[in-house]
């Protein structure tokens, strides 16, 4: 009796290996299946992608060596010398380029300076808010979520020669510091203005980052520091600080590269002006693609697309090997 027990148990364990083996293989197929069909979902975003972006990258780029204006069939490839204009070459646009890159440069270094020094003062207070902290944070993040082209034209009436910041300081006996051509229309305070609107406006952003990473440090580290005899603003300088350095390379870099390539404000607000004391990279890019009067200077534009993108590139190697070094 005991051969045959073994012989009936021995088949099923046969038949069962084979069922396993079967149903191994099922899976497979069924995960080939829903590759394929992923493939199928996300072809019509990579079509987009590679005609609207890779197409006009490299379309961009071959601009950049030829002179064309946009409306004749056929363009003149002059190599170089796009950049050489721009750079040196040329006693039109090389000096406007010039001085285009040294506001960029003072844009570059105050934006993101005076966006950390708000910030993180302020996500640190909001932190340790107990009353009211969802409301506030709500109502420090309606800059960000304000439509820019609404907000930049809200500034302008707040900021001309009637408009309420005169008017303020006319109230406060402050007068002589008023402007009666406008914040943006006095060549020493429009640049200055604009920085000033920048920050509130990028402040929002920054402000949630740092308050997304004070909530993830270890409160053990904090309440240390306080048993050392460390008050609030040594905790906060030596111990909260040195632990956001990888958020504040973060926030420094989303404004460097919103000073380096936007130009949205500037357009809106000053259209480069008064003199050229507003004019950046990226507005001067737009000018010369689109609202240049001496034809061509597409390529030009082009050209100097690309050497933001260069700039850009090289700032955010520059910020990550920084970032990846600190402790």
């Amino acid at each position: 009796m005991t051969a045959p027990t073994l012989i009936a148990t021995a088949a099923p364990t046969g038949d069962g290996g084979g069922g396993r083996r079967g149903r191994r293989r099922h899976p497979v197929h069924y995960r080939g299946q829903e590759v394929a069909w992923g493939y199928v979902f996300i072809a019509p975003a990579l079509l987009l992608f590679l005609v609207m972006g890779v197409y006009t990258l490299f379309f961009s780029a071959q601009l950049s060596f030829v002179r064309w204006n946009g409306l004749t069939p056929m363009w003149e490839w002059v190599g170089l010398k796009n950049y050489a204009d721009l750079l040196w070459a040329s006693p039109v646009y090389a000096p406007v380029v010039h001085r285009a890159a040294l506001n960029t440069l003072g844009v570059m270094v105050a934006v993101p300076l005076l966006t950390v020094l708000v910030s993180f003062p302020l996500a640190v207070v909001l932190n340790q808010a107990r009353r009211f902290a969802g409301l506030l944070r709500s109502v420090y993040f309606v800059p960000y979520v304000t439509a820019g082209i609404a907000v930049y034209m809200a500034w302008q009436y707040v900021l001309e020669p009637n408009g309420a910041v005169n008017l303020l300081l006319r109230s406060l006996g402050l007068g002589s510091l008023e402007q009666p051509q406008g914040w943006l229309g006095n060549p020493a305070t429009a640049m200055p203005t604009l920085v000033v609107i920048m920050v509130w406006s990028g402040v929002p952003v920054a402000m949630l980052l740092y308050l997304t990473g004070l909530q993830a440090i270890d409160t053990s580290l904090l309440e240390a520091a306080q048993l050392d005899g460390a008050g609030w603003w040594r905790t906060n300088l030596s111990v909260v600080w040195p632990l956001l350095a990888g958020t504040t390379a973060v926030i420094t870099l989303l404004n460097v590269r919103e000073a380096l390539q936007g130009f949205q404000i500037f357009l809106i607000m000053t259209n480069g002006g008064p003199a050229g004391r507003t004019n950046v990279l990226g507005l001067e890019t737009y000018d010369l693609a689109f609202q240049q009067e001496l034809a061509p200077t597409l390529g030009l534009a082009s050209a100097l697309g690309w050497l933001l993108f260069f700039v850009a590139l090289a700032v955010a190697i520059v910020n990550q090997r920084v970032a990846r070094e600190k402790p």
